[in-house]
């Protein structure tokens, strides 16, 4: 079994249970067991574009940690057809979204091919990533990039609200 750390993010139709439903979806998934949530995080968009004079709203963000028989491709395959099924739409980069569904880390592999990079690019540089995933592992690592707790104590992250 191989551990899989996922990001989650809405902000869109109600974000929290948007973040909720993806978690409770990923738990039943055949071969992927929860092991482990964050607390809800709010933030303000990143590289989130207004889009016909419109801001984007806050997102909610969390991170689970997996173990998972499935392959990294299967995995990111499933996680896509939960968003679907969330009603995620993709009308222009970095949208407003009713649900992402991001593979960050699986064991310690790197992989980088048309469908899939691991570890997932620019979550060394996201406070919304980081600090869930320290949350629910202090310890743990991105290949490439070191200690979780290292690459938090080297940047300022502002604006990033824990949900109790």
């Amino acid at each position: 079994m191989a551990t899989a750390y996922i990001a989650l993010g809405s902000n869109l139709d109600h974000p929290a249970q948007q973040v909720r439903s993806a978690m409770l979806a990923i738990a039943t998934l055949t071969d992927c067991q929860l092991i482990k949530q964050s607390s809800l995080y709010e933030t303000a968009p990143v590289d989130c574009p207004e889009h016909e004079s419109m801001p984007a709203p806050n997102f909610i963000n969390a991170v689970i940690k997996v173990t998972t028989s499935l392959s990294p491709h299967a995995l990111l395959t499933a996680l896509h057809a939960i968003e679907e099924e969330a009603g995620r739409q993709r009308p222009y980069v970095n949208a407003p979204r009713v649900l992402d569904c991001d593979l960050l880390l699986y064991d310690d592999l790197v992989i980088n091919d048309s469908t899939l990079t691991l570890p997932h690019p620019r979550m060394h540089q996201r406070g919304f990533v980081l600090l869930p995933l320290f949350e629910i592992d202090p310890h743990a690592s991105m290949p490439n990039h070191g200690k979780i707790a290292t690459l938090i104590a080297q940047q300022s992250f502002t604006g990033i609200k824990r949900q109790g």
